[in-house]
């Protein structure tokens, strides 16, 4: 008898094994993706400290790194607007890993030139470019397999997209800090050398940890039998037009985002320099909110999408957008300003999270792609606009006034999901990416 219980006792232990090696097996592509992000994108952390260094050291002018930002943030609009319909055709996991190692070799290209046979700024301006070009691609090639790794993996696609966003906010922080210290250390070139082998890495955890099918544990990957996507950019557009939740969404976000952009971009470093009179507090304040926008990430993967809805969508808006203009326009000292703009992140951290939720619900698999190519290139499309207003009207008017004409747009659009009727499908569409994934077994 007792030879039977130990015999028993063994068999349920390796059984036990055996499934926490199966559920490791199928966490693990979900966690290479994850990972493959948090190198690519804070590879493009990097670049945006280390480039316009390299412009101002090379030329002495400011303007030249105004033109840099240009040349790096207009291809992400060409980007997402054709590289969705690339993905879709060639599929997720094959569009991640050429768009990773073509960036590499993009940013490698520079610190190359440099060192042998020169480095003219048109040159860098079209390298630039072309990375701009390559970057969406790839991220949303990466945001497109997350569906499928997180059905494999057997997790709730809101905590999938949580944590897609923590990685996104950590990568910005880790990215901007690695470019610091190598830039402090080392210089800007080197600082494009870690850039580039970041793509690489990220290149090879898709490789050789995301499969093929999610049929069979793996991501989604076109073959002879699968038709060609049809249609291309103007399908993903019509998609979105005819979409009431989505229009509302994109429109949100791209006015928002030109606000924001002025607030980086102009806003932010002349409230250091004039109100704070310390040029440093900028890399304190950027820091507040990447920490708190970081933890509202990870909070809402965790619980907050059971508060998921237009109410919290709307409050969280508010406080992430009106609330340090307001501040700010308001005068507030650092001591004060820093903690409200960890709040602000702490409320803007659930935001993507949520949106990604609600796309995912209404998006079929095949359009993925397309739809947030199409959804990338609206958003950024406002940004440089943004951010040549937000200059032109503080020359003109001056900083506090324009920062309370940002809060005040900021309040009309951050309210309107409460009372725009388009916004009362995005609990519906969270739920309908909630109850496509399979039960944890």
């Amino acid at each position: 008898m007792s030879e039977l219980v130990e015999t028993a006792t063994e068999t349920a232990t390796e059984g036990g094994r055996a499934a926490a090696e199966a559920g490791a097996r199928r966490r693990l592509p979900l966690v290479a993706n994850l990972a493959a992000a948090l190198f690519s994108l804070g590879g493009n952390a990097i670049a945006l400290v280390a480039l316009p260094i390299i412009a101002l050291t090379q030329t002495g002018s400011p303007l030249a790194a105004g033109v840099v930002g240009v040349f790096a943030t207009v291809p992400l609009v060409i980007g997402g607007a054709l590289g969705g319909v690339l993905v879709d055709r060639f599929g997720y996991r094959l569009s991640s890993i050429v768009a990773d190692l073509a960036s590499a070799v993009t940013v490698l290209a520079i610190p190359i030139l440099h060192a042998t046979v020169g480095l003219p700024f048109g040159a860098m301006l079209a390298l630039v470019f072309l990375g701009g070009l390559l970057d969406p691609p790839g991220d949303t090639a990466k945001t497109s397999m997350t569906p499928d790794l997180a059905k494999l993996a057997h997790w709730p696609i809101e905590r999938a997209a949580g944590a897609q966003a923590a990685v996104q906010r950590t990568a910005m922080m880790l990215g901007a800090g690695t470019a610091g210290a190598l830039v402090a250390f080392l210089g800007p070139m080197p600082a494009l050398v870690v850039d580039a082998g970041g793509f690489v890495v990220s290149a090879l955890l898709v490789l050789c940890f995301v499969p093929r099918r999610p049929g069979a544990e793996e991501a989604r990957e076109p073959d002879a039998a699968d038709p060609a996507p049809r249609g291309g950019f103007m399908e993903g557009l019509r998609f979105v037009a005819s979409s009431p939740l989505l229009r509302a969404i994109v429109l949100l976000v791209t006015l928002t985002n030109a606000i924001d952009a002025a607030g980086m971009t102009v806003l932010k470093p002349l409230y250091a320099t004039e109100v704070l009179g310390d040029p440093a507090q900028l890399g304190f304040m950027v820091g507040c909110f990447a920490a708190g926008a970081l933890t509202g990430s990870v909070l809402f993967g965790a619980v907050g999408h059971r508060f998921s809805g237009r109410v919290m969508f709307a409050v969280c808006f508010l406080i992430a957008g009106t609330v340090p203009y307001l501040t700010m326009a308001l005068g507030a000292p650092a001591p004060v300003l820093l903690p409200v703009l960890a709040l602000s992140g702490l409320a803007a951290g659930a935001i993507n999270p949520m949106i990604s939720t609600a796309m995912y619900g209404l998006i079929p698999d095949g359009m993925r792609a397309r739809v947030f190519g199409v959804t990338t290139a609206g958003v950024a499309a406002t940004m440089p606009l943004g951010a040549f207003l937000g200059g032109l009207a503080a020359e003109q008017a001056g900083l506090v006034p324009t920062l309370v004409v940002c809060a005040g747009l900021y309040l009309v659009l951050a309210s309107s999901p409460l009372y725009l009727r388009a916004f009362k499908g995005l609990r519906a569409a969270s739920a309908t990416a909630e109850s496509s994934e399979p039960v944890p077994g």
